[in-house]
C-alpha cells in the first residue's frame, strides 16, 4: 500500500503527529514522549519563533495508520546571521522503512524549495537553540530533557534518502561526587580571586536574569555553529518556563570586577518525572509533576546552557573559569541528592570545551548527529 504524506499547517490538528510516536516506539523503553501540551505550544502560531520564521508539519499515513512524521522550518534569523541558504527538517520519527522516510524528507524538501532555500538540515526542532540531531549512539538509556531520542535505523534510513553527515553532537555523563584533584585545584584557584564572585540566579527577578544571562550567551555564543541570538518574545517565553522549571541551586552567574561575566545552567530532568504519563498532563498529574519537581525533587540534571565572555576566554587568568563553575554545581547537585548529569550538547570540534569536561571526568555516552543535502 502506498504511503500518504498529509500536510498539517500551523494551528492545525496536531492528534496523528503527537500520536505517531506511541506506535513507532511502542516496543522501546528508553522512549520518552514529550508532554503534548509543550509540542503544541512548538506549532502555534503564537509560538514567538513564528515571528523570524515559518513553517508545517507532515505525517505518514498508510492503510488508515500514521506511520511517520517531520516537521519542517525555514528561519529567517539564522538565514540573515548565516546565508548558508538551509531550511531545517525535524521532529522526524518513522517506521523502520525506507519508503516512509524518504517520502516524508522528499516532501519537506520539497516544500523548503518552493519557499527559497538551497539546502535541507536536520534533525533540528525547530532552531539550534532547542533539540538537535539524530541519536546515533546510547540507545539503551532515556533521553535527558530538551534531548531527542531515535531509532537505531532512523540515522541509516535519512542517509539512505540522499543526506549526508554534517556534525556530529555529544552528550556527555557526569557522575556527581568527588572531582578531580587537579579541577578542585583549579577551582580554589578562581575561588580565592578577590575580583571573582559568583551566585544562583534568583527566580523572583527571572526576568531580570534571563536578560543577564542572554547578554553573555549572545556575546559567549556568537561565532558558535548556527548560533542565532533570542529575541524579546523568545526571552519572555524562556523566562516563563524558567519560573516553574528551574532550580536556583542549579545555576551559577559568575562576576569578574563586577561585571556578569559567565553564566551556567542545569535543568532538572523533565523526562524523569514524566516519563509514566505517555505525553498526556491530566488534572490529576500537574500535582504529581510538582510533587515530583519540588518535593521528591529529581535525581538526574542536564547541564545545558554555559557560557564565558569571549574576551575573558584566552586571559590565562580565567583559564579556570569553566571548571569552577563545574566544581561549583557538583557540590550543588550533591546536596540535593542528584545522582549524576548530563552535559549536552557539545559539537564535536569545539576541542576547548570537550577537553574541559574530560579534565571533570565526564564520558561521552551519547551522540546525535545533524545530516544535509542541497535542493
Amino acid at each position: 500500500m502506498a504511503v500518504e504524506i498529509r500536510e498539517i499547517p500551523l494551528g492545525g490538528d496536531l492528534r496523528p503527529f503527537l500520536g505517531v510516536v506511541d506506535y513507532i516506539y511502542r516496543d522501546d523503553r528508553a522512549f520518552v514522549r514529550p508532554l503534548d501540551l509543550i509540542v503544541k505550544d512548538s506549532f502555534s502560531r503564537k509560538n514567538p519563533f513564528f515571528a523570524h520564521a515559518e513553517g508545517t508539519c507532515f505525517v505518514a499515513v498508510r492503510n488508515g495508520q500514521p506511520v511517520g512524521r517531520i516537521s519542517t522550518q525555514i528561519d529567517r534569523a539564522h538565514l540573515d546571521r548565516h546565508k548558508d541558504g538551509a531550511g531545517f527538517f525535524g521532529y522526524f520519527d518513522t517506521v523502520d522503512d525506507p519508503e516512509v522516510s524518504t517520502a516524508l524528507l522528499d516532501r519537506a524538501a520539497q516544500w523548503l524549495k518552493t519557499h527559497g532555500v538551497q539546502k535541507i538540515r536536520g534533525p533540528i526542532s525547530l532552531n539550534i537553540n532547542e533539540e538537535l540531531g539524530c541519536l546515533v549512539e546510547g540507545f539503551d538509556t532515556p533521553p535527558m530533557v530538551m534531548m531527542p531520542h531515535h531509532r537505531p535505523y532512523q540515522g541509516g534510513l535519512i542517509e539512505r534518502a540522499g543526506l549526508a553527515k554534517l556534525k556530529d553532537f555529544y552528550a556527555w555523563r557526569y557522575t556527581i561526587g568527588d572531582v578531580p584533584a587537579r579541577a578542585e585545584k583549579a577551582h580554589q584557584e578562581v575561588a580565592s580571586m578577590a575580583e571573582v564572585r559568583s551566585r544562583v540566579m534568583e527566580k523572583k527577578h527571572m526576568d531580570e536574569e534571563v536578560r543577564l544571562f542572554t547578554d553573555i550567551f549572545n556575546d559567549a555564543w556568537s561565532d558558535n555553529w548556527c548560533s542565532v541570538p533570542w529575541t524579546e518574545a523568545e526571552l519572555r517565553q524562556l523566562a516563563a518556563l524558567f519560573k516553574i522549571l528551574l532550580v536556583p541551586e542549579l545555576t551559577r552567574v559568575v562576576y569578574v570586577e563586577g561585571e556578569p561575566a559567565a553564566f551556567a545552567i542545569a535543568l532538572p530532568n523533565l523526562n524523569e518525572m514524566i516519563a509514566d504519563m505517555g505525553g498526556k498532563l491530566s488534572p490529576l498529574g500537574v500535582p504529581k509533576l510538582l510533587w515530583r519537581l519540588k518535593v521528591e525533587g529529581p535525581k538526574t540534571a542536564r547541564l545545558a546552557l554555559l557560557g564565558i565572555r569571549k574576551k575573558l576566554r584566552h586571559v590565562r587568568k580565567y583559564a579556570g573559569l569553566s571548571t569552577y563553575m563545574y566544581v561549583e554545581m557538583n557540590r550543588a547537585a550533591q546536596r540535593l541528592g542528584i545522582k549524576w548529569g548530563e552535559l549536552s550538547w557539545t559539537v564535536e570540534d569545539n576541542a576547548a570545551v570537550n577537553v574541559g569536561i574530560k579534565f571533570m571526568g565526564g564520558k561521552v555516552y551519547k551522540k546525535y548527529r545533524v545530516y544535509e543535502r542541497g535542493l
